[in-house]
């Protein structure tokens, strides 16, 4: 019985380790992070067109639209079970190396703080020559992508919270 509780232990404290392994971004700060720089007056929420820094991401929302009841083809597609709102954002690797484009560690928020998730199938048949789930994007290159996110009919989305990996702190871009 001890040795399963010592291992269990063990485990439990490999787990918590690895899961901050990444959590820090040496050489960014908050200002950077949301699109300034030090000594910046730029706001920490950025808007729809402006560029938003996280990690080694700058995402740059292009454009929101919701009340989308399905996407795809009518053979191939993924139906609403409230509506989709689908927000198209621009991602450019601003590191050194690869880094992974996870679209499920994307959030979308209401102005209550209700938090949404990206649903990753329904951004496999909203993209149709770009992927959002796991895309590796090269330094210096960028993506173009569609983020679909299934909310109520009678919500509306407030804001994005962007993140280069699951791990990062996020940056916040207002959809008001």
């Amino acid at each position: 019985m001890r040795k399963t509780t010592t291992l269990a232990l063990i485990a439990t404290g490999l787990v918590a380790l690895g899961c901050g392994a990444g959590s820090t971004d040496e050489g960014t700060d908050t200002k950077a992070d949301a699109g300034g720089a030090k000594g910046d007056d730029k706001p920490k929420t950025a808007k729809i067109g402006q560029p938003a820094r996280d990690g080694k991401f700058e995402f740059t929302v292009k454009s929101s639209k919701c009340g989308v009841a399905k996407v795809g083809t009518s053979m191939l597609g993924d139906k609403a079970q409230g509506q989709f709102c689908l927000i198209t954002i621009n991602v450019k690797n601003i590191g050194k190396e690869p880094q992974t484009l996870d679209g499920s560690s994307q959030k979308a928020y209401t102005a209550d703080g209700t938090e949404y998730s990206s649903d990753t199938e329904a951004g496999l048949y909203a993209n149709k020559e770009q992927s959002t789930f796991f895309e590796e994007i090269n330094p210096g290159n960028q993506v173009t992508g569609v983020f679909v996110f299934d909310i109520p009919k009678d919500v509306k989305l407030a804001k994005l919270e962007l993140h280069d990996s699951m791990f990062s702190g996020g940056v916040t871009v207002s959809l008001t």
